[in-house]
């Protein structure tokens, strides 16, 4: 799996990789201290979460669900300007979908192969409606639980992850950022090691459809007013055109002061 660093990978180098692979790693998007500080702070929130409930969300993993309610940590990285022009590229118009922190524990098992956009009754292939991005706040192995992808399954059309396929493990150093379609098959790796395995994903949707997670119910109003205006968007304070996500006609964010 190639990487491209951030001093020099340009968003056509990312979206040629995506159209390729189905996937792109980008290291040292995040400085040495910005990783310690926004890990010492999901480390916080992580004192008060529990561990999943089903073998997807992982009996030894924990995950920060609504992490925008919780933490100011992860406001920078989902408006960075390489990953909004990835976006702008792939999506077009997008929000937030389901940003979650996941702290894969000790023992913890593979996660079943699947495609974030399956949530959604389309069939494939269609165009790209999910992008999503992981940041590794701990170096990511293939020992301590790397994702696992397929290579170029995000142009499969009609079949399944089978045993002789083979895969790929993002191993890559604490602050770099992985890109990877919805339409990819992947899932979180094994966690053979003594220590959990820290990380967040940012999933977008194209801002037409239903994201996994209610942000606008979620995030209490009084801490979206202190965002800047293009996280509010990304958090469903937006108009997909011509009108989609209006609010008796005017923008939704017009009536965060309401």
């Amino acid at each position: 799996m190639p990487h491209l660093q951030a001093a020099t990978a340009t968003v056509d180098d990312v979206v040629a990789a995506l159209d390729r692979d189905g996937f792109a790693i980008v290291e040292g998007v995040l400085s040495p201290e910005e990783v310690q500080q926004k890990r010492d702070d999901l480390i916080g929130v992580l004192k008060a979460t529990p561990t999943g409930r089903n073998d997807f969300e992982g009996f030894k993993t924990q995950r920060i669900y609504n992490i925008f309610a919780k933490t100011r940590a992860f406001d920078g990285p989902a408006t960075h300007p390489l990953i909004l022009g990835v976006l702008d590229k792939m999506l077009g118009h997008y929000q937030l979908s389901a940003p979650v922190g996941i702290s894969i524990g000790p023992g913890e098992t593979a996660q079943v192969l699947h495609t974030d956009d399956g949530v959604y009754p389309v069939p494939r292939p269609h165009a790209e409606m999910v992008m999503n991005t992981m940041w590794p706040l701990d170096p990511f192995t293939k020992a301590n639980g790397a994702t696992r992808a397929i290579a170029g399954s995000h142009a499969w059309t009609d079949r399944r992850p089978a045993e002789s396929d083979l895969l790929s493990y993002a191993e890559m150093p604490a602050g770099s950022v992985m890109f990877f379609r919805g339409s990819l098959f992947h899932g979180g790796g094994a966690n053979t090691t003594d220590r959990p395995r820290l990380g967040v994903i940012l999933e977008y949707c194209a801002s037409w459809l239903r994201p996994q997670e209610n942000h606008v119910i979620g995030v209490p109003k009084a801490v979206v007013r202190t965002l800047e205006p293009r996280l509010q968007e990304l958090l469903g304070y937006n108009v997909h055109p011509p009108f989609l996500g209006n609010v008796d006609g005017r923008h939704p964010r017009k009536f965060l002061d309401d």
